[in-house]
């Protein structure tokens, strides 16, 4: 299934935030991904982040890149806020949105998978490498963000 375009306005997340590659991911010795997931239900972190919008979906941002996919980046998992010193900035611009539906963490890894190779099976369309994001809008439902340049 393709991805559909879309153009979002900038918003901010707050939560919990790691560095890693997905390299450190694709080991389990040291991916740090299912830990933050974990810490951040765990601690309820959803609850008593301060600032929150009416926005009920969670959020796991990818930011800070080093360079593309194989350098380093910052993920973030938390909700949408209208302030916040420690949040973590969404930029407006064009997205194009990959769905997943299924069991966790499975779906979210099939779903990688596909933007993956949609990326590589279309080179003409420059990811921006400045700010990605999964939108879950409940434990089985995923809108994975991926950041480009115009698309005409």
């Amino acid at each position: 299934m393709d991805p559909t375009r879309q153009h979002n306005d900038a918003f901010r997340v707050a939560g919990l935030t790691a560095r890693t590659t997905n390299r450190e991911e694709s080991d389990p010795a040291t991916a740090r991904i299912g830990a933050l997931w974990g810490r951040f239900f765990g601690e309820q972190t959803y609850e008593s982040t301060p600032h929150r919008t009416s926005d009920t979906r969670i959020f796991g941002v990818y930011s800070a890149y080093e360079s593309d996919a194989h350098g380093p980046f910052d993920i973030s998992v938390g909700v949408a806020v209208s302030d916040g010193a420690d949040s973590v900035a969404i930029e407006a611009g064009d997205y194009l949105v990959f769905n997943g539906q299924g069991e966790m963490p499975q779906m979210v890894i099939a779903t990688w998978q596909r933007i993956w190779q949609y990326f590589e099976a279309h080179p003409e369309i420059v990811r921006r490498y400045r700010s990605d994001f999964e939108a879950y809008d409940g434990p089985d439902k995923v809108a994975i963000h991926i950041g480009v340049s115009a698309i005409s």
